[in-house]
């Protein structure tokens, strides 16, 4: 019995762009990327890898896809970059654009797999080397190529305009002084202790999080700054879209702006790609040994204030929850003690995912998979039917991710198997629980 067909899926990214490919120019920019850009890794990676498997169980696409080898890690890399290897000057469209819809939407680059991988190859860098190809190529899902462009134009994802981010700011202010007469978001302040940024999605859709942390911030009596001007977008597409140029000036302006202010380290919110752009490949690609600035995830921040004593808690959380632990925090950063040790401090009833810590499986969201749109959303959501399983398992109500994209993500894992639950960030159960100064309430 062959194996069950792919479901055609419309994309104007893919699907016009195919179009304008030619052996030459797919010549040409495979060579660039293959002989330019890629180095000792790369080599020993391709040579080392036997081809055993053994990355497989560890891949949601693959358990959630019925076993189907094709979701397996090894499996994509076979299909995409190998061929591309094996056939450098003989490569067509149609090919290249399989490669894309592979590398771009069935792949969360998590690096789950990797820790499986008997020799520790990083399967995730390889798919990323196919998604430089394409993005070289034009070859992008329309939706994430849209958040790319507004990076470009922007230097944030979701095209908000300098005025929109003040007034923003300005309103999520007036809001948090209705509930705590101190709190303030400071434009513009020079040298204060944090620069706090977070990402565009925030003012856009979800700006009560901005007044969230203001009131933090006012109990915490923490000395802290926002950005007027580009800069304040922390989070990244260009990242996983395979435009490292446009990566690298979001995160240049994102460091450049902290050191305008000169602010003594950045606090980044809950997200867990854009910690990585800042903390890892932004850097990475300018250049850069490390930050210009120290740069915190706003988990270690939580479990500073919480451990000091800056923020008290006057009662725990009664829901039960659990916990999406984000990849690039816990497994790519290994805050996984920290995250749980604040929800211990907060929350009364906890119960663990199984598996927990790095071992945790992807929320299917990141990546830039989410950002990939509407059109990927059934295979999206199809393709982590494990982690539904899991999260069903833990008969809690509340799944606490502090992440943007696993909190985008969880909802639609619980919308598409309707697990009846509902998804907070960290900072939401903080609100509920901290103790406020009688002096301090409006």
């Amino acid at each position: 019995m062959g194996l069950p067909a792919i479901p055609i899926v419309n994309d104007p990214g893919l699907d016009e762009a195919v179009k304008d490919l030619t052996p030459e120019k797919i010549s040409n920019v495979v060579n660039r990327i293959i002989d330019s850009e890629t180095a000792a890794r790369f080599k020993v990676y391709m040579k080392t890898c036997v081809h055993c498997g053994l990355c497989s169980d560890a891949c949601h696409w693959f358990l959630s896809n019925d076993r189907d080898p094709r979701f397996s890690p090894v499996g994509k890399v076979k299909q995409t970059l190998w061929e591309i290897i094996k056939r450098k000057d003989s490569l067509d469209p149609a090919f290249l654009k399989e490669c894309s819809r592979i590398a771009h939407t069935e792949c969360n680059v998590c690096r789950r797999c990797s820790m499986y991988c008997p020799f520790g190859i990083d399967i995730a860098y390889l798919l990323m080397v196919v998604r430089r190809i394409c993005s070289e190529l034009e070859m992008v899902p329309q939706f994430l190529q849209d958040t790319v462009n507004s990076h470009s134009v922007t230097m944030n994802q979701m095209w908000v305009k300098q005025d929109e981010w003040i007034d923003t700011l300005q309103w999520q202010e007036e809001e948090a002084k209705g509930e705590i007469k101190t709190a303030r978001i400071p434009l513009d302040k020079e040298g204060a202790d944090v620069f706090y940024s977070v990402i565009a999605p925030e003012p856009k859709i979800l700006a009560q999080l901005i007044g969230n942390i203001a009131q933090i911030m006012a109990v915490a009596k923490v000395d802290w700054t926002m950005p007027s001007f580009d800069g304040w977008d922390n989070s990244n597409m260009a990242m996983f879209s395979g435009d490292f140029e446009t990566m690298g000036r979001v995160e240049r302006y994102h460091h450049e702006a902290a050191q305008k202010l000169k602010a003594r380290r950045i606090v980044m919110g809950e997200c867990g790609h854009a910690f990585r752009g800042a903390a890892y490949d932004g850097p990475r690609w300018l250049g850069w040994r490390q930050p210009p600035i120290p740069l915190i995830h706003a988990v270690d921040f939580y479990h500073e204030l919480i451990t000091t004593g800056r923020i008290k808690i006057a009662r725990k959380f009664k829901t039960p929850v659990t916990v999406q632990e984000p990849c690039n925090i816990v497994r790519g950063r290994g805050l996984g003690q920290k995250l749980r040790e604040i929800i211990a401090a907060t929350c009364e009833d906890f119960t663990p995912p199984d598996p927990d810590f790095e071992h945790n499986y992807c929320c299917g969201a990141g990546g830039g998979v989410i950002n990939c749109g509407p059109p990927w959303k059934t295979s999206r959501v199809k393709g982590n039917r494990v982690k539904a399983e899991q999260l069903a398992d833990t008969k809690a109500q509340i799944i606490i991710t502090p992440c943007h994209n696993c909190h985008s993500g969880i909802e639609d894992i619980i919308s598409g198997y309707k697990l009846g639950m509902h998804v907070k960030f960290f900072s939401e159960i903080l609100m509920e629980v901290m103790e406020i100064p009688d002096e301090m309430r409006a």
